[in-house]
């Protein structure tokens, strides 16, 4: 239980509880362990003796000692499950918490589906262990309480467990050992099956316009199956445990009788004292298969734990330098210095190679080129989403390295090209990242980024709702609601990466026209596809392969960018550059 010990200082603010419940526990056990001698006492000198009255009497205090450990019982469980409901949230919110904390890279190595299992089956499991370890304290308390009676009882009766506990503490040993592996690939394989299902339904409507449910359902059925016969093997080596106990146990209670019946016919044994020492083989054998269950959840739980401190442990590979920069206002100076940079840092192939260009403060540079030119990899490390491998991004001179990051991203503005609505309102996810904004301030914004009009065309307005992933809105109306929140915000840097990709030209040119007003006060970097999205720009990069081949505006490139040309002069063919953005 290694990694499950380090969970369980979430249960240090429930200590009073978690004291409470095996203390609880220890009262219904030791109410249990005084019935059988109760019985002892009935049938050795009431019955025996033909005296009603200790019968009578010793039948009312196993009433009254039942109605105690009844009492006990409840009480253990009560406060179990106020730890172990308290233990879970606290997991799964410091999960959530290191979730939100890590960088890009780090997301991208723990896939989705694996994240979503971690924070949901993965804490359920361990749960369920914390539940099981408070609750079932009853079974070792009751094991070893039971072996001390019988022995009390018995000693001549108590050499039978010298045989038995061994046998079954070694079949034991071997379960538990064949177990975790096996649980530990049923939860690697749940996760598979979680990828899936948010891959599938994520992109539900790209297979029913390619038809291609049947293929979903059989890649689905695989993944479904192979999670089930994982399972199937795990859960068979474990029940492999039940028939093993059951049959010790028989063969323990008849070794019990035949030696015991023995021993009243010499009269070195009573009646009473034999069932009593019976019941006690059975309790101990019985808490003893408890145990056994117990062991079989740690075994489940310790896979699980070890998946969640793989989550709790990383480190962001963005993280903020000692004395970063907690009060920042900047012009927007964005300046690259030779930079270079890898999704899999020094050691893989870099993506950008030497990238160097300056965008002075209300200055709107745009980057264009072929996809994979590298485009989107420069716009995200201004924000930070990656650290450079080599070189530098700096705002205002001020290194990004050294700015703190919740700073930094007040300071940098971003709208995608796929734009990533929340559950809730139209006005709630144009002011996400200004959540104080006033609703004048809401619609200008909405304004300059040309939603205005086909958001007061929805019958509720800007209360109207918003389904998963903005369902309910076409893929330019999604996209000017994004530009809309980036605008709310005011920051200093706007990126636009492809952002009006599913916007029509005449929209764009109005859209264009708004955002040059407003970014006399901010630095924008425009990423695109289109040439009409950049002829205004202050500064055209074009970039081929990770690096910069030219550098200019609209007109100057037309003469010295053979690639340029080439890319103006499709898109002229195409239809794509419009008069409108002209």
């Amino acid at each position: 239980m290694h990694e499950t010990r380090k969970l369980l200082v979430f249960l240090k603010p429930y200590l009073f509880w978690s004291i409470m419940a095996p203390l609880m526990m220890v009262l219904e056990v030791s109410m249990d362990l005084l019935q059988p001698l109760l019985i002892q006492h009935i049938i050795d000198q009431g019955v025996l003796r033909s005296d009603l009255n200790v019968v009578v009497t010793t039948g009312l205090i196993m009433g009254g000692v039942a109605l105690v450990g009844l009492l006990g019982g409840m009480g253990c469980t009560i406060f179990a499950i106020t730890v172990g409901q308290n233990f879970a949230a606290d997991l799964r919110k410091t999960l959530f918490r290191k979730v939100q904390s890590l960088s890009f890279g780090n997301l991208d190595r723990l896939e989705t589906g694996s994240l979503i299992t971690r924070l949901t089956n993965d804490v359920s499991q361990v749960q369920e262990l914390v539940l099981m370890i408070l609750r079932m304290i009853r079974s070792p308390l009751l094991l070893f309480g039971s072996l001390i009676m019988a022995i009390l009882t018995s000693p001549q009766l108590a050499v039978l467990f010298i045989g038995l506990l061994p046998l079954l503490g070694g079949a034991l040993f071997i379960i538990i050992r064949k177990t975790y592996p096996l649980f530990s690939e049923v939860q690697k394989r749940l996760d598979g099956l979680n990828t899936v299902m948010q891959e599938n339904l994520a992109g539900v409507r790209v297979v029913k316009a390619f038809a291609r449910a049947k293929h979903e359902i059989s890649r689905f059925g695989r993944v479904n199956e192979g999670l089930m016969r994982k399972n199937t093997t795990a859960v068979r080596v474990g029940a492999i445990t039940m028939p093993f106990m059951m049959l010790v146990l028989n063969a323990g209670v008849i070794a019990a009788l035949w030696i015991g019946g023995n021993a009243v016919k010499s009269g070195s044994l009573q009646i009473g004292q034999l069932v009593a020492f019976i019941n006690y083989l059975t309790q101990a054998l019985m808490a003893l298969l408890m145990v056994s269950t117990l062991i079989m959840r740690v075994s489940r739980a310790e896979a699980s734990a070890e998946r969640i401190q793989e989550v709790l442990q990383v480190e962001p590979d963005v993280q903020d330098r000692p004395g970063a920069l907690t009060t920042f206002e900047p012009k927007g100076r964005v300046a690259f210095e030779d930079v270079t940079f890898s999704y899999k840092g020094a050691e893989g192939d870099p993506v950008l190679k030497g990238i160097s260009f300056v965008a002075e403060p209300g200055q709107t540079v745009a980057l264009l080129g072929a996809t994979g030119a590298g485009k989107s990899s420069v716009v995200s490390l201004v924000p930070r989403f990656y650290d450079v491998s080599g070189g530098r991004v700096t705002i205002d001179g001020v290194d990004v390295r050294d700015i703190d990051q919740t700073v930094l991203h007040k300071t940098v503005g971003m709208a995608l090209q796929e734009s990533v609505l929340f559950s809730g309102t139209i006005r709630d996810n144009i002011r996400y990242g200004q959540p104080a904004a006033t609703e004048t301030e809401v619609i200008e914004a909405a304004k300059m980024a040309q939603a205005h009009d086909f958001i007061s065309g929805f019958p509720d307005g800007y209360d109207t709702n918003i389904g998963q992933r903005g369902v309910n809105l076409s893929g330019g109306q999604k996209q000017r609601i994004a530009i809309a929140r980036a605008l709310l915000a005011e920051p200093a840097v706007l990126i636009l990466d492809d952002s009006t990709s599913a916007v029509d030209v005449a929209t764009e040119a109005r859209i264009q026209v708004a955002l040059a007003a407003q970014n006399r006060k901010k630095t924008c970097l425009v990423v695109a596809q289109r040439i009409s999205t950049v002829l205004k720009a202050d500064k055209i990069l074009v970039l081929d392969d990770g690096k910069i081949v030219a550098e200019g505006t609209h007109a100057e490139l037309l003469q010295t960018s053979p690639i340029y040309q080439e890319i103006y002069a499709s898109q002229v063919e195409q239809g794509v550059v419009g008069h409108g953005a002209i």
